[in-house]
């Protein structure tokens, strides 16, 4: 099962922009609210209609602007499971799994007693929407969209209900389920850690326009812009100049930086995870610079350190280095040094 889409269209606030081919796959659009991820959702599955563009599910075209197609959304075949669960609230759940069934009453019967079994449901089959939890009532809307044999499957913030333990439970459920499903997946997602447990490629999603999916790893292990190191959890960003084939000044930082890619003529901004600070015991070295400790911020696991460089000339932004709490007693009544090594600079156009 396949899914092209590259349509436009305009919306008040942005110009959405969006092209996708996903094949056999789930893909997760990761990106912060108001930026188009749940518009893109409602224009495949033909609940809003694009400007222009074309969008092809498994080799048919339910929308093409120039051949003047666009089929209604009950005849695209597609599982949307909305953030609300859209579940109808005066049928049981066996009635909401059974209602979108169209076949004969044995053979519906048998379907919907196979999902209320997959999806635990059984000491809850003759409950109403309002009786149960929110992971129920996400695993009967789940049941529900698989009964009714969709090519693919659109999942808008399919955990925004529910609280952190239920979530990672549901979680883990609904990665079962898309193990056995046989076409694409689109997740919805504002959450960079959720998206990297489900997904197979990950798209940016900015200002209305989507990245080119790339495998998870990847996207957070070099992103190419701006938006992808940010949404990917990059706290240290600043505008860029290139200064030679491997070396580049970081403005808002004051300092100079050599790489170990060369520095491409479009960059314009440089990132270094808080993970990628390294400490070490003398200024001596290539990237290692004197460091002045703002702040220390406890997280649960660690501590946060906020600096800034020393020997910048001009006030600079503040930066974030990760430490453990046990490596931190170590520098915690010296002067701290940090290194950058050249192969986790990002270079972001």
């Amino acid at each position: 099962m396949s899914l092209y889409i590259d349509i436009e269209r305009a919306f008040p606030d942005f110009m959405l922009k969006a092209k996708l081919d996903c094949k056999d796959e789930v893909v997760a659009l990761l990106g912060g609210s108001g930026c188009g991820k749940s518009l893109t959702l409602k224009c495949i599955a033909g609940v809003e209609k694009p400007d222009k563009g074309k969008i092809i599910i498994n080799g048919e075209t339910v929308f093409d602007s120039d051949r003047k197609i666009n089929v209604p959304p009950q005849r695209r075949h597609v599982g949307y499971l909305f953030q609300s669960y859209a579940l109808f609230p005066t049928m049981t759940v066996w009635r909401n799994i059974s209602s979108v069934i169209n076949k004969p009453r044995a053979e519906k019967a048998e379907i919907v007693s196979k999902m209320i079994d997959m999806f635990e449901l059984e000491g809850v089959k003759n409950l109403y929407p309002r009786q149960i939890s929110g992971g129920q009532q996400q695993r009967v809307a789940l049941a529900r969209i698989l009964v009714s044999e969709p090519k693919i499957l659109l999942l808008d913030e399919p955990f925004s209900a529910l609280d952190t333990h239920l979530k990672w439970r549901v979680e883990q459920e609904l990665m079962s389920v898309l193990n056995g499903f046989d076409g694409s997946t689109i997740l919805v997602s504002h959450d960079r850690n959720e998206a990297y447990r489900i997904s197979d490629k990950i798209a940016v999603m900015s200002d209305g326009e989507i990245e080119s999916p790339g495998i998870k790893e990847d996207v957070f292990s070099a992103p190419v812009t701006l938006a992808a190191a940010l949404i990917t959890g990059c706290k240290n960003v600043s505008r860029a100049e290139k200064r030679g084939d491997y070396q580049l000044y970081a403005v808002d930082w004051d300092i100079s930086l050599k790489t170990s890619e060369p520095v491409t003529g479009n960059i314009k901004y440089v990132g270094v995870r808080a993970h990628h600070f390294k400490s070490v015991q003398s200024p001596s070295g290539e990237n290692v610079f004197r460091c002045k400790i703002h702040k220390v911020i406890d997280e649960p696991f660690e501590k946060m350190i906020e600096f800034t460089f020393a020997q910048a000339s001009k006030q600079s932004a503040s930066l974030h280095f990760a430490i453990s709490d046990e490596k931190f007693k170590l520098i915690e009544n010296r002067e701290l040094y940090l290194s950058v090594p050249a192969d986790k600079i990002m270079c972001l156009i």
